[in-house]
């Protein structure tokens, strides 16, 4: 299993904008359209990948922890769909709703939007303040599928917490490490 880690993107950057493929609605939706006026996380994921299995529950907890608080949740997968087909569209809509998503689930078939956003792995996550600029890029939390710490999201769940009690979000941040993103050649 590659471990992969993020690319770090940095602090202040506006969100790349995009209009992706909802697998869930089935419906284009941008940016614009599902930012929050408090903050938006963006997850760059996909089906196959063993880092992504290992959170998706906590991926939907925390989701339905920080919607009712005005929190927007965006979850983007880029993998190459042709080598990697448990990624193809049918298959995230599948996942999500097995899983239970809360939030949309696109597909970035031309890979623009990872690329746009210098994502480098699965999971991959950044989170946008109301102005959407970047306050947080990193990991979900210390558990990995090779180690005994828990899954709680408590590196995500702490930058939230700060913005939603207008306080600083710390810039001391670990990168997130998964499979890197499938890129087409």
């Amino acid at each position: 299993m590659a471990q992969t880690p993020s690319n770090m993107l940095p602090l202040g950057t506006i969100a790349p904008e995009f209009t992706l493929f909802d697998t869930v609605s089935g419906k284009d939706l941008s940016l614009n359209q599902i930012k929050s006026q408090k903050a938006t996380v963006i997850m760059f994921i996909c089906n196959h990948c063993p880092f992504v299995k290992h959170v998706n529950n906590e991926l939907v907890r925390l989701a339905k922890d920080y919607i009712p608080k005005g929190i927007s949740f965006i979850a983007i997968s880029s993998n190459d769909a042709e080598k990697y087909p448990a990624d193809a569209p049918a298959e995230m809509t599948k996942a999500a709703k097995e899983l239970g998503y809360p939030f949309p689930y696109l597909y970035d078939e031309s890979q623009n939007v990872a690329k746009a956003y210098e994502a480098a792995c699965t999971p991959d996550f950044y989170i946008f303040d109301k102005d959407l600029l970047l306050v947080y890029r990193g990991q979900l939390d210390d558990s990995r599928p090779s180690t005994t710490q828990p899954v709680n999201g408590k590196d995500i769940r702490n930058a939230l917490d700060n913005i939603l009690n207008n306080k600083e979000v710390d810039n001391n941040q670990r990168p997130s490490i998964g499979c890197n993103i499938k890129w087409k050649i």
